[in-house]
């Protein structure tokens, strides 16, 4: 493949924005090489302003469940553009999303519509410190939660101690009210609480992880979180930004069989445009201004071409018959390819799949079930895998730390197509 258009609008990228990306794993920083700009996408197909096309793996990190441009979603935006993109005041469709997303997850009794997830996530954490009055939260070393201070903060000297500050900018006040747990470790999340009696006002979680790759919660991990909670009178946040009607219809929490107190939400409820919410519990919801005394707004908040796309692509995945079926089929159909690349080339790995979400760990371990696994993976066979993937016009994460994800509209054709690129490139890197 040639990307000679690509370099030269890279190149002329970074003399006017910082690193020339508008998010850093974009610039291929973790990969090596100038990253591809893409001119249009359609269905699972992504096409660079060089003409290369790729099979996508990425679907804008998610929220392209039912693939590119699909012509409801674009139909729904284009009309709602038409009678105005933003006014800053109530729309029905604010009211209409809202019903269809408590009418497809029980634990959501209202909702409030933000931009991003990042928003979401923070907002959520006020919130929940508002309501119980508590500073610290409990957050999992290897789980992000968008850039807001409070999230980006790393373990310390262990489990028992404060965060400290992982980027410049956050400070070490905002550090000292964020504890660091292990995921998948119930005891490093006991320790806090005995530690910590009646301070904790909220733990947050991927209840599946997407941000350090794939991972999955053992269900005495997940129960047990619940459990300490409930104890403690501390709420218990999902970050289901990422997992949100991506897993089920249900989203994680169905799959586990757990209610959180507040979920917050993003990616797919927006269609491909930018969106975030969070919801929960009443009594916990009824604490937001103007009803009660925490502060949180945004002119841009419930958007109407946002909802517009958002509404009809929650309303197709409620209403297609074996949606979710017919999607866990098409994924199954990738892992058992890929599975069946590494036994007949000895390749070390471990593939990490839930529902249309999933993981190749470059690693000789035989699971990957926390951060401390992850660390482990050889990223640099992973950056030489992903640059023949590419070069073989599959599109995937350009980091060994993230999720890929497969939509409605990837086909059986494709799914093969991926398994033989990915064949060649394990064989390539066996030699």
């Amino acid at each position: 493949m040639i990307f000679d258009k690509s370099i030269k609008a890279f190149h002329e990228a970074q003399k006017h924005i910082p690193g020339g990306v508008n998010s850093p794993v974009r610039s291929f920083g973790s990969v090596g090489g100038n990253p591809p700009f893409i001119a249009k996408a359609s269905g699972s197909k992504i096409t660079d302003i060089d003409g290369n096309e790729y099979i996508d793996y990425v679907g804008s990190w998610g929220p392209m469940i039912l693939g590119h441009a699909h012509p409801d979603v674009v139909k729904a935006i284009q009309e709602t553009a038409a009678l105005g993109a933003s006014f800053g005041a109530p729309t029905e469709l604010e009211t209409e999303i809202a019903v269809l997303i408590k009418k497809l997850v029980p634990s959501i009794d209202m909702v409030r519509m933000v931009n991003s997830g990042t928003e979401a996530t923070m907002s959520a954490l006020r919130l929940a410190r508002g309501y119980t009055g508590r500073n610290l939260v409990i957050k999992f070393e290897g789980c992000y939660h968008g850039h807001n201070d409070s999230f980006l903060i790393q373990a310390g000297s262990g489990a028992l101690t404060f965060g400290t500050p992982n980027t410049p900018g956050v400070t070490p006040g905002t550090a000292h009210d964020t504890l660091i747990a292990q995921y998948n470790d119930l005891p490093s999340v006991e320790r806090l609480f005995e530690d910590h009696k009646n301070e904790i006002a909220a733990v947050i979680l991927e209840p599946i992880t997407g941000n350090m790759g794939v991972i999955i919660p053992d269900q005495i991990f997940i129960n047990g979180l619940r459990k300490l909670c409930d104890e403690n009178k501390t709420v218990l946040i999902f970050d289901e930004v990422m997992t949100g009607f991506r897993i089920k219809k249900g989203c994680a929490q169905e799959l586990l069989g757990i209610t959180p107190d507040l979920t917050t939400f993003g990616k797919i409820i927006g269609g491909g445009l930018p969106v975030g919410a969070y919801g929960g519990k009443q009594e916990i919801m009824d604490m937001l201004a103007p009803k009660g005394p925490v502060y949180q707004a945004g002119t841009l908040s419930g958007n109407p071409l946002a909802m517009a796309a958002g509404i009809t692509t929650l309303r197709l995945l409620d209403k297609t018959p074996d949606f979710y079926d017919n999607l866990e089929n098409t994924s199954a159909s990738l892992e058992e390819g890929l599975q069946n690349n590494m036994k007949e080339l000895g390749f070390d790995g471990v593939i990490n799949r839930v529902g249309s979400m999933f993981t190749l760990f470059f690693t000789k371990e035989n699971s990957v079930k926390s951060f401390a696994d992850v660390k482990k993976c050889d990223t640099t066979r992973f950056a030489n895998y992903f640059k023949m993937s590419l070069q073989n016009g599959i599109y995937l994460a350009p980091s060994q730390y993230e999720a890929g994800f497969i939509s409605a509209a990837h086909t059986k054709e494709d799914i093969q197509k991926t398994v033989e690129a990915s064949y060649m490139a394990m064989k390539k890197l066996k030699e």
